[in-house]
C-alpha cells in the first residue's frame, strides 16, 4: 500500500472560507429546520469580533468555535440568535464537553438565545455526540444538547452530484479526500471529476474560482501529480473552450496553496516541540516545499524541540 499523503488536517482554514460565502446554502444543506426559520431579508452578520472576545483567554487546546453569526427568526421578534458552528474532523472524546464550554462562554458574555450547531466530518460511523452530560452530585446534574449531522451520511453519492447546493460539492470533496488517502493517483482522477462538474454545471465564475481553491486545498497531491493534474485540467479547458482558471491565477492559487501548509506545518511543529525560536523559523522559511511534505512526515514522531533541531540539521 502506497504511504498516506500528508493531508491538510486543519479542516478549518478550508471549510471556514467556503462557509462565508454560502452561508445560507450551508444551513440549507445541513440544518434545514434551521434554514426556513430565519428570515433571510433582514440579513446576517458574522461576529468575528464578538469571537474573538470569548476565545481570547480560553486556555483550551484545539478548541475552536467556527463561526458566530447574529440572524433573525421569522417570527420578527429582533434578538441575537447566535449560532454556533463547529466543524469536527476527528473523533475526539472531549468534544462534547467543548461544545458545552463555548456554549456557556457565549451566554455568559451576551446572555442570549444560542443555537450550537455541529458538523462531525470523522470517518467513525458510529460516533455521533449530541450531548454534554455531568455527573449527579446528589440533586445537581446538567445535560447540555446540541444538534449534530454527519457527512458521512450524505451519501448516496448520485443524490450528491444531483444536488445544485455548493456544499454538496463540498461533501463530495470531503469524503473523496478521506476515500484517497493511500490512494494518489486515485486522489488525482476524483480532483479531475469533481473540477470538471464545477465546469459542466453551468456554474458563475467567481463560484467556480471559490469552490475550485476548496477542491484544490482539500484534495492536494504530491507535486509531480500536481504538475499532470495542471496539464489535464488545460487540455480539457482547450477541448471545450472553457477557460475559468487563467495561468496567473493558477500561480495564485499554487502559491496561496504553498503559504497555507507552510503555515499549518509551522502550527503543527509549535503543538509538538512548543514556542518555536527565531532562529528555528528562519531555518524553516528556507525550506523546498519537498523538504516541508518531509518535514511534516517526521514530525509526527517528535517529542520536543530538539527532534526538530535534529531533523534541520541533517537536512542541511
Amino acid at each position: 500500500m502506497p504511504p498516506p499523503i500528508v493531508e491538510q488536517d486543519d479542516y478549518d482554514s478550508p471549510w471556514k472560507q467556503i462557509l462565508e460565502h454560502y452561508f445560507a446554502p450551508f444551513l440549507a444543506f445541513f440544518f434545514p429546520a434551521a434554514y426556513a426559520d430565519i428570515d433571510w431579508e433582514r440579513g446576517y452578520t458574522f461576529l468575528d469580533t464578538e469571537l474573538q472576545q470569548i476565545t481570547r483567554d480560553a486556555r483550551l487546546t484545539r478548541r475552536h468555535v467556527d463561526k458566530l453569526v447574529r440572524v433573525w427568526k421569522k417570527s420578527g421578534q429582533e434578538t441575537w440568535l447566535l449560532i454556533h458552528i463547529e466543524i469536527q474532523s476527528q473523533d475526539e472524546a472531549s468534544f462534547p464537553e467543548r461544545m458545552f464550554i463555548y456554549y456557556y462562554r457565549i451566554y455568559d458574555r451576551y446572555h442570549l438565545p444560542i443555537e450550537s450547531l455541529a458538523i462531525l466530518a470523522d470517518e467513525t460511523g458510529g460516533w455521533r455526540p449530541t450531548e454534554f452530560v455531568t455527573p449527579v452530585v446528589w440533586e445537581t446534574a446538567l445535560t447540555f444538547r446540541f444538534r449534530s449531522v454527519k457527512v458521512l451520511d450524505y451519501l448516496p453519492w448520485e443524490a450528491l452530484e444531483a444536488s445544485t447546493n455548493p456544499f454538496a460539492t463540498v461533501v463530495m470533496a470531503h469524503l473523496k479526500t478521506q476515500e484517497t488517502r493511500h490512494d494518489p493517483e486515485g486522489r488525482l482522477q476524483w480532483k479531475l471529476v469533481l473540477v470538471r462538474r464545477l465546469y459542466e454545471r453551468g456554474m458563475e465564475r467567481d463560484d467556480i474560482l471559490r469552490l475550485f481553491h476548496f477542491l484544490d486545498w482539500l484534495l492536494w497531491l504530491p507535486d509531480e501529480l500536481t504538475t499532470r493534474f495542471w496539464e489535464t485540467l488545460q487540455a480539457y479547458e482547450e477541448e471545450h473552450q472553457m477557460t475559468y482558471v487563467t495561468s496567473v491565477e493558477r500561480l495564485g492559487i499554487q502559491k496561496g496553496v504553498q503559504q497555507e501548509r507552510r503555515y499549518l506545518i509551522q502550527r503543527l511543529l509549535t503543538r509538538r516541540c512548543g514556542a518555536l525560536p527565531p532562529e528555528i523559523t528562519a531555518q524553516l522559511e528556507q525550506l523546498t516545499m519537498a523538504q516541508l511534505e518531509q518535514l511534516a512526515d517526521a514530525l509526527l514522531d517528535f517529542t520536543g524541540l530538539a527532534d526538530l533541531e535534529a531533523w534541520l540539521q541533517a537536512a542541511q
